[in-house]
């Protein structure tokens, strides 16, 4: 009976690979200057001799666009060909970044890298969404997740030497090349969503809209638990008298515990139940968050912080698939990029205003990121209900 409640495979594996690298290729490259924040921040500063206020206002126009991408893809999404699309926000992509290498005007560059992404979140709901069509969606997404943090990992190593000798203009005309060289891949993806199998549907077994809420909830819950904490886990260094140092050590080894967190989740995929694994990795989250608590030494500390970056990165692809799953006509795997940026814009906000409303103090945000973890988990478990078959099946 088990074996009948599987998906099947969603197209054949000669399909599957190439769409899966188009997948991975362009969802590193679209949130690559997010990864890379840090520093490209400091060199905006330098180089352009841009204030806070000004540097802010250009990741909020980069996270806000690729947010907002999915308000028109509800109309475009299900009615043009999909290979067409991603050509288009490609040749966007590239033409907004090459100019951007290019401006000394703010306004301009500001304008500019909203347009770039806008064209980046297109691509990225053409990748969630195709992503949903293919089989082993688990182990697709793990890679997708792992994609953007090895870039991003890469990028944060190599574009300060990079800086010194290019200046800004080398992250903006680098990520132009690095889209150049993937363009060809956009033909890799479907030309629309209606060219997934009849028997990849087994899994979209229950057309109630009400699932569909249940896991924009879960996901909304998670993204503002795991950002509301992140955001803030270098306050808790500082409170703890951990030296920045020490701190900066840490964090670039949870970058790398982050890239391993995804490929596990990608190795295991459906190996195993994925309620098994989602309780797993949530366990590990909220763990990682109760361990922050009353201004932790340097070996707890660190411990919390390596398993908070593991556990978030290996419970995300699981997330994904099971939103995938519920997905009968794109348009969750198109909300969805909505949700990420929303959860990322409220999670550090609240966090904001509960550490300010306790007097520095990070005890609340710690207890009630918590729960809202437990809430997620709660959401999503829910949603790996038996499946059930139709009789005509």
């Amino acid at each position: 009976m088990n074996t009948l409640s599987r998906a099947k495979p969603a197209a054949p594996d000669h399909h599957a690979r190439p769409a899966m690298a188009a997948i991975v290729g362009f969802a590193a490259i679209v949130p690559a200057v997010l990864m890379m924040a840090p520093a490209v921040a400091s060199q905006l500063a330098s180089q352009l001799q841009l204030g806070p206020v000004d540097i802010g206002k250009l990741f909020s126009a980069e996270l806000g666009a690729m947010s907002l991408a999915t308000l028109p893809a509800f109309f475009w999404l299900p009615r043009v060909n999909w290979r067409n699309a991603a050509w288009l926000a490609v040749l966007v992509f590239i033409a907004a970044n090459l100019l951007s290498a290019t401006t000394v005007s703010y306004p301009l560059l500001l304008g500019l890298r909203f347009v770039s992404a806008l064209a980046g979140g297109s691509l990225m709901i053409l990748c969630l969404s195709a992503a949903a069509t293919l089989p082993n969606r688990d182990r697709v997404y793990g890679l997708w997740v792992m994609g953007q943090l090895a870039l991003g990992a890469v990028g944060l190593v190599a574009m300060p030497s990079l800086f010194a000798r290019f200046g800004i203009a080398a992250c903006y005309v680098g990520l132009a090349l690095l889209m150049a060289l993937c363009a060809p891949l956009a033909r890799c993806f479907p030309q629309r969503l209606q060219e997934v199998t009849p028997a990849s549907t087994v899994s979209t077994y229950d057309p109630r809209r009400g699932r569909a809420a249940l896991g924009i909830i879960a996901t909304l819950a998670f993204y503002i638990s795991l950002s509301g904490v992140w955001t803030f886990v270098g306050q808790i260094a500082v409170q703890s008298g951990i030296e920045p140092q020490q701190s900066g050590n840490i964090f670039a080894i949870a970058t790398l515990l982050g890239v391993a967190g995804a490929g596990s989740a990608s190795l295991i995929g459906r190996r195993l139940p994925r309620s098994r694994l989602l309780l797993a990795g949530f366990a590990m989250m909220m763990a990682a968050m109760l361990l922050l608590l009353h201004n932790p030494a340097l070996a707890r500390f660190a411990t919390a912080a390596l398993l908070f970056k593991f556990s978030w990165t290996f419970i995300l692809p699981f997330i994904l698939a099971t939103l995938a799953d519920i997905d009968h006509s794109g348009k969750l795997m198109n909300a969805t990029n909505l949700v990420i940026g929303g959860g990322l814009a409220i999670g550090p906000t609240l966090a904001g205003q509960l550490i300010a409303a306790n007097g520095g103090s990070l005890h609340v945000l710690l207890l009630l990121a918590t729960l809202v973890a437990a809430l997620s988990l709660t959401l999503l478990l829910a949603l790996q209900a038996p499946r059930s078959i139709p009789a005509h099946a």
